[in-house]
């Protein structure tokens, strides 16, 4: 036969935990793992860490993950504007590098979560 517990009426009135992120940065982090939530964007940047020097050109982007190149655009500039990757113009091309530490910023948001 089970015994019914009671609970401290006092136990549950005061907040025992505090978020370790501020809501600031709780939606910046949650913005870089939206962007790399997407499989073809998860290919880019690792196309883009294996590439030489470390960048890649847009148009060195395409045939990899075999979408057009508008596509793939829409792609670099969510991981762009999730801090991940920089981009620079050369000419009519875009050039994309991955942003240093933003992959370990974000290993060390999800640790703290």
């Amino acid at each position: 036969m089970s015994v019914p517990t009671t609970i401290e009426k006092s136990a549950c009135c005061v907040p025992q935990i505090a978020s370790a992120l501020t809501a600031e940065d709780a939606e910046r982090v949650a913005r870089v793992f939206k962007a790399i939530g997407d499989p073809t964007r998860v290919m880019l940047l690792s196309l883009i860490a294996g590439s030489p020097g470390g960048e890649a050109c847009i148009c060195d982007l395409t045939a990899p993950v075999g979408l057009s190149q508008g596509t793939v655009s829409h792609h670099m500039k969510l991981l762009a504007d999730a801090g991940l990757v920089t981009r620079e113009q050369r000419g009519k091309w875009a050039y994309f590098a991955l942003n240093d530490g933003a992959l370990d910023a974000a290993a060390d948001a999800l640790r703290s979560v």
